[in-house]
C-alpha cells in the first residue's frame, strides 16, 4: 500500500452533512474511505469508458420466456461473442419471466456492443450492464 498523503477541502455544510448521513447508512466508519470509493470509482468510470480498456462486468437481462426464438437468439449470440462470455445463469422468475446474468470480460467496446444488441433484442424487457476494471491498476 502506498503512503497516505492528507488533503484539505472546503465544502457547503448542508452538503457535508448529507454525505455524513449516506456514508453512515452504507456502514463506512470514516470520511476518507468513503471519499477514496468515490475517487476509485470515477477512476474506474474514466477506464471503462475507453473502447480499448479491458474491462469485466455482467449483463443482467429479464425477458418473457414465451418470446417467439427469443431463447435461440440470446443463446446464438452468446457463442458468436464466446471471447467475451464467460458464464451465464438462467433462472426462472415466474411462469412468463426469466432472469439471465452474463459475465463478461473483454475490450470495453465489444462487451458494450455484446451488451447493446442483447438488451435490444424483441422480448427483452429489461436490461443493464455494469462494468468495472480487474482492480490491479487501481491504486
Amino acid at each position: 500500500m502506498s503512503e497516505l498523503a492528507r488533503i484539505g477541502i472546503s465544502v457547503p455544510e448542508d452538503l457535508l452533512t448529507e454525505f455524513d448521513k449516506l456514508i453512515a447508512k452504507r456502514g463506512y466508519t470514516n470520511r476518507s474511505e468513503a471519499f477514496r470509493d468515490l475517487v476509485r470509482n470515477e477512476l474506474v468510470n474514466e477506464v471503462a469508458v475507453s473502447p480499448g480498456a479491458e474491462v469485466c462486468g455482467s449483463i443482467t437481462l429479464i425477458y418473457d420466456h414465451h418470446a417467439r426464438a427469443l431463447l435461440d437468439k440470446l443463446s446464438d449470440l452468446q457463442h458468436h461473442s464466446y471471447t467475451a462470455v464467460l458464464s451465464s445463469t438462467h433462472v426462472h422468475l415466474d411462469h412468463d419471466n426469466c432472469l439471465e446474468v452474463i459475465l463478461v470480460r473483454g475490450e470495453a467496446a465489444l462487451v458494450q456492443k455484446l451488451a447493446n444488441s442483447l438488451i435490444a433484442m424483441k422480448g427483452v424487457k429489461h436490461g443493464r450492464l455494469v462494468i468495472t476494471v480487474s482492480g490491479r491498476d487501481l491504486p
